[in-house]
């Protein structure tokens, strides 16, 4: 947080995370439900205060954006997460670096899986590209299908 977020109250900080994640993961949770659990019970009613502060109104009008639920979870039953938020810092962390160039993540690459020749088969009765004649009659007549309850007996 900046020097001014600092500054913010309790209920203004806890909007704040909950903003900071939805921007952080917008691209995955538009269009879905979002449900948010909070012991800090002032939030529900904060959002639907019409004479909120002006910085509130924007956030409000964000939070609009997403199909969002705010729901309370006393601290009682919230314990673990209450102490993990209390524990004390000598100095902020080191800021995570999450700033990737598109051209980066499309140079990470990785070797196919194993069984992917197989799905394919399954999935579009595809066989793969360079695949020789006693490859091909082995996926055909070889493959099995295995019940979810029998997949432990057979590994």
């Amino acid at each position: 947080m900046d020097p001014t977020q600092l500054n913010y109250t309790t209920t203004e900080k806890e909007l704040l995370t909950i903003l900071f994640a939805l921007d952080k993961f917008r691209s995955y949770l538009l269009g879905s439900k979002i449900v948010v659990f909070s012991d800090h019970a002032a939030l529900r009613f904060l959002l639907k205060n019409p004479d909120a502060k002006s910085r509130l109104i924007r956030w409000m009008l964000l939070f609009q954006e997403f199909n969002i639920e705010i729901r309370n979870k006393k601290g009682v039953e919230n314990s673990m997460e209450g102490h993990l938020s209390r524990i004390e810092r000598e100095h902020d962390p080191m800021p995570i670096k999450d700033n990737f160039l598109y051209e980066q993540l499309l140079h990470i690459t990785m070797p196919p899986p194993w069984f992917v020749d197989i799905c394919n088969l399954v999935a579009a009765s595809q066989f793969p590209p360079k695949a020789s004649w006693l490859y091909r009659e082995r996926l055909q007549n070889d493959a099995k299908c295995v019940p979810d309850t029998k997949i432990n007996s057979v590994l």
